[in-house]
């Protein structure tokens, strides 16, 4: 027994469903789980990988697909790939409670992580653990924002935080004392962990001023300890002040 499907239908199964409301009608687009954040946080940039099929609906899961007039009324085009990057971009994603829940954990997570490696303790000069910032985030009530991505939200809760403890977003500073031996091969090692290498010195050790950020600090002194078996020496010099109007995080 043969069975028939109207052509104008699709049927897609564990998709994730943007919606949009244009021109009095409903459009939706099919997107695989968990890159529709990757999309509008600009982690993921190729759109093959968000989209199951360039197709716009008007739903996606009785499998009905728009109708040509009804887009270009809407969108002003018919080009599929285009509209579909519109609702991406512009569209309300549909999830179930517990996936928001889920997603808004995840990404309150991202956001303590972010402004525990780029912030320290003036005082201190020291980087606060993630746990500690996930605490002053939850003390002075944050709440997430689905649509804004993690590094804009980072940028606000550490303006946020500054009002309730001594927060500053900085690079540390650090005079790295390496015996000679192992230096030059360690410091391959420890290039990618440093933002900027002020000055070197070989005479009889080896010794670098560079920035950081203040997440790297921990994987770096603990590198020198094992590397140089404690013969080596991480002294923080100073605080390198972000400039207030660098609201980008690289």
């Amino acid at each position: 027994m043969s069975i028939f499907t109207p052509t104008n239908q699709i049927r897609l199964t564990n998709v994730a469903v943007v919606r949009a409301r244009r021109a009095g009608k409903r459009f939706e687009i099919a997107c695989y789980r968990n890159k529709v954040m990757g999309w509008r946080s600009g982690s993921e940039k190729d759109i093959e990988e968000v989209l199951q099929t360039h197709t716009v609906f008007v739903n996606v899961s009785k499998g009905q697909v728009a109708k040509k007039e009804d887009l270009i009324k809407a969108f002003g085009t018919d080009d599929q790939t285009e509209i579909c990057k519109m609702i991406l971009s512009k569209g309300e994603l549909q999830v179930s409670d517990k996936e928001r829940h889920t997603q808004l954990e995840q990404m309150f997570r991202d956001i303590a992580t972010i402004v525990a490696e780029k912030c320290v303790n003036p005082e201190t000069k020291r980087p606060y653990t993630v746990i500690l910032i996930e605490r002053a985030m939850k003390d002075i009530h944050y709440s997430v924002k689905p649509n804004k991505s993690t590094k804009q939200q980072a940028l606000e809760v550490i303006r946020q935080l500054k009002e309730n403890m001594k927060i500053e977003r900085a690079h540390m500073r650090l005079r790295l004392v390496l015996p000679q031996k192992e230096g030059k091969k360690l410091k391959e090692k420890l290039k990618p962990l440093m933002k900027v290498i002020e000055s070197e010195d070989f005479h009889d050790q080896f010794e670098i001023v560079c920035l950081i950020d203040p997440g790297c600090f921990r994987e770096i002194d603990e590198l020198i300890r094992c590397e140089t078996k404690g013969k080596g020496t991480l002294e923080v010099v100073s605080l390198k002040d972000v400039e207030e109007g660098d609201e980008k995080f690289e």
